[in-house]
């Protein structure tokens, strides 16, 4: 039970079988003196440590610590539903009577549907002068753009500028989706769905998540690495994980056997 002055943050929701020493030593969001600890209710656990009441949450350090913690127990092997970052509960007993009570049956379902399975993050991004060289070849009005705006002073050639960078972001924005599908046509084969997202960045490529099978895992690794290699010099990847479901989570809770098959191939 918490003391006063105290709460309890909640990180996810683990199944039972979980020993305490497996959150042993792990750092705390808001605390980093308090202990990470396992609150057990009906065959399952909730992951769980002590934060003061009154210093606010949602700093990147604890951004960070909130996945540190989670994608240390995804990557045990057995499954873990992330909740959202910032998830505050009274005390323990809250945490047993009420979140992990009335929330058992979907965590139920979603730690089943989850077991050997983990998320695997591609963040790819492209190399900007690779990608420059690209639009400057394929579009000869972007040649010509370039070609009388060469020597001009920074102030001069207002409207090619633009014209010149309109081009770009459009050319960019067509490789963008072409290469998108790519990614999704060698990797999703070996998962069991996936989510996507365009990066905020103007050089960014996608960001996508893929649920993998821990039998399939070897395989999807070597296809992304397959993928880095075709594009080596032209588009920066990272693989990420194993990490804790995050965006597989809300689906896997959901009732009806093909709750997260609407996943695969959504965005």
């Amino acid at each position: 039970m918490a003391e006063d002055g105290r709460a309890c943050y909640v990180y996810g929701v683990v199944t039972d079988d979980r020993p305490d020493e497996s959150v042993k030593d792990l750092p705390a969001v808001g605390d980093p003196e308090a202990p990470v600890t396992l609150v057990r209710q009906g065959g399952q656990a909730a992951v769980v440590s002590e934060v003061p009441v009154d210093k606010p949450l949602g700093t990147p350090e604890d951004l960070r610590t909130h996945a540190r913690v989670l994608d240390h127990l995804a990557a045990q092997g057995s499954p873990v539903l992330p909740f959202r970052f910032g998830t505050v509960v009274r005390d323990t007993a809250a945490v047993a009577d009420e979140l992990l009570a009335e929330g058992h049956d979907a965590f139920a379902r979603g730690l089943d549907r989850l077991r050997g399975r983990t998320q695997l993050t591609v963040r790819a991004r492209y190399d900007e002068d690779a990608v420059l060289r690209e639009v400057v070849t394929e579009q000869p009005e972007a040649r010509r753009l370039r070609d009388e705006l060469r020597g001009l002073p920074e102030d001069a050639g207002y409207e090619q500028r633009i014209e010149l960078g309109q081009l770009v972001m459009d050319s960019i924005a067509a490789k963008r989706s072409v290469d998108a599908l790519e990614l999704d046509r060698r990797l999703a084969p070996y998962a069991l769905g996936s989510v996507s997202e365009e990066p905020a960045s103007p050089e960014g490529l996608i960001n996508a998540s893929f649920l993998v099978e821990d039998a399939k895992r070897q395989a999807f690794e070597e296809a992304a690495e397959e993928l880095a290699a075709h594009w080596h010099g032209r588009v920066r990847m990272r693989l990420l994980g194993p990490l804790a479901p995050y965006d597989f989570v809300a689906d896997a809770t959901l009732e009806g056997d093909a709750a997260l098959e609407g996943k695969e191939g959504d965005e």
